[in-house]
């Protein structure tokens, strides 16, 4: 069995049992190649737009002897073909706008899709609200630190829901399920406000004004 990383095996264990999947920005495969091995997905379609990381795909494909896997040189979901039976999308490592971009471009090819799992470095408030909006909801939510860094892991749904600003900025199964590591997201975020709010010119006070107001609410939040 391959081994994965703490945060890719934090989106592994969210996948759905006999998905299809279409793992976008697929990198190296690493999360395809395990799900295949641990038989939890019936079919992986890994996309990436960089030549050399699907070379590396192909060989650890290859050395780890996998079959249903098919590997695809494309941008998004551009080379997602109906006929592909998609289920389940993951998009990892990429940023906030160019997952929204790559959903919004091709939102046709989301109608057979029932999950999409995410997990962006940045403005992960803006991917809730973008697909809260067209049709998803927030089925689970996991925060893992991995190299010191916190990552945010998301689990939409096919369906409708409601939430508040607070909801989409901060997670609303993050929000009801506070621990050591949440804290510690939100704790981190106060700081480099604070040193943002230092940073910015006197001019700018309206600016300041906000990110203060910004640090007053996750202080309320965090206690």
């Amino acid at each position: 069995m391959i081994n994965l990383s703490k945060r890719l095996k934090c989106i592994a264990d969210m996948v759905d049992d006999d998905s299809i999947l279409a793992d976008i920005g697929c990198d190296h495969a690493l999360l395809d190649i395990y799900l295949l091995q641990s038989k939890k997905i019936k079919k992986a379609v890994a996309c990436d737009i960089t030549e050399g990381a699907l070379n590396q795909a192909m060989k650890n494909v290859m050395l780890n002897n996998v079959k249903n896997i098919d590997l695809r040189l494309a941008d998004g979901l551009s080379d997602i073909k109906k006929e592909d039976n998609i289920n389940l999308i993951v998009m990892s490592g990429l940023g906030d706008t160019k997952i929204i971009n790559i959903l919004e471009k091709d939102k046709d090819k989301l109608k057979n899709v029932d999950t999409i799992i995410i997990q962006s470095n940045v403005g992960v408030d803006k991917i809730r609200k973008y697909l809260t909006s067209v049709g998803y909801f927030i089925f689970d939510e996991k925060l893992i630190k991995e190299r010191n860094i916190i990552y945010t892991v998301i689990k939409f749904k096919k369906g409708s829901k409601k939430y508040n600003k607070t909801e989409l900025e901060y997670g609303p199964i993050l929000l009801n399920n506070k621990n050591e590591l949440f804290n510690e997201l939100l704790t981190n975020l106060i700081k480099t406000n604070e040193r943002v709010i230092d940073k910015i010119p006197k001019s700018k006070f309206i600016k300041k004004i906000k990110l203060r107001l910004k640090n007053k609410n996750v202080k309320r939040i965090l206690k």
